[in-house]
């Protein structure tokens, strides 16, 4: 049976409040964005990748490093993400969307697969599969899948802000609506909010610099077992961005979700 047409939207842009410009920030010698980009491409269920940015004119920058780079670039929304998506997949006539944030530089090929093969292999039962509703993995392995015609009734009918600006919020938070699917890490261990691998701080930066630097010179296909070894190597590593933990967006966010509790993030910040 053939695959469905896969559709992976990296969704980025250059503003950020904490760390402006922060996909374009060096990574072995490659501005972050083409890095995280060569990650998800090793993923063999990944399809297509696409860079999904804004018609911003600040994100100019991201569509000519596209070009430099032979990158697709779709521009969209910059605030309705949820159109953004929904737009890259007709444009790229997808039978199948796969999300993720461009603030994943670590993210592990294998558990793009994981979780898209579980989608593909029960692809009549459900309507979004995700590793983050609860997640275990370390936090920025996000994956996120839905079909198109589950994308078109949520681009159609949400209507509260959070929904349009986080993209999939409507389906996990109208489990009534929706057949959900949630694919957990198989240790059994859960590192959601004790492993910070996103990059929204300086020290984030930091951080990922220091992995890339450790390992991609000698392993640029390095996967999620060679960066928990690394950290277990080098403990020093890990407490670069460890006071931001179990900080993600939900914070802001807690008095309008319905499925999400405070023990899901980290205040304070």
């Amino acid at each position: 049976m053939s695959l469905p047409k896969i559709l992976t939207v990296v969704q980025a842009r250059m503003g950020s409040s904490r760390l402006p410009g922060k996909v374009l920030l060096p990574l072995a010698g490659q501005p972050l964005l083409v890095r995280m980009v060569e990650r998800v491409r090793r993923a063999r269920l990944a399809g297509t990748v696409v860079v999904a940015t804004t018609t911003d004119a600040a994100d100019d920058a991201i569509a000519a490093l596209c070009t430099v780079h032979g990158l697709p670039c779709f521009r969209g929304d910059a605030l309705d993400l949820l159109d953004r998506h929904y737009q890259a997949a007709l444009h790229y006539g997808a039978d199948v969307v796969l999300k993720i944030p461009s603030d994943c530089p670590l993210i592990a090929p294998e558990v793009i697969d994981e979780v898209m093969g579980y989608y593909l292999h029960f692809a009549d039962r459900y309507d979004f599969v995700s590793n983050l509703h609860p997640a275990t993995f370390p936090d920025g392995n996000d994956v996120e899948v839905m079909p198109i015609a589950a994308l078109e009734t949520a681009w159609r009918e949400a209507r509260r802000p959070l929904e349009r600006e986080h993209t999939t919020p409507f389906f996990w938070e109208n489990p009534d609506r929706f057949r959900l699917a949630n694919v957990a890490w198989e240790t059994g261990q859960d590192f959601s909010m004790s492993h910070r691998w996103t990059i929204d701080y300086p020290e984030d930066y930091d951080f990922i610099k220091a992995v890339y630097e450790e390992l991609y010179p000698t392993n640029p296909t390095f996967g999620l077992a060679d960066i928990l070894h690394l950290l277990e190597r080098r403990p020093d590593i890990a407490q670069l961005n460890a006071r931001y933990a179990g900080v993600n967006w939900y914070r802001h966010h807690l008095d309008e979700l319905r499925t999400v509790d405070a023990s899901q993030t980290k205040a304070g910040f």
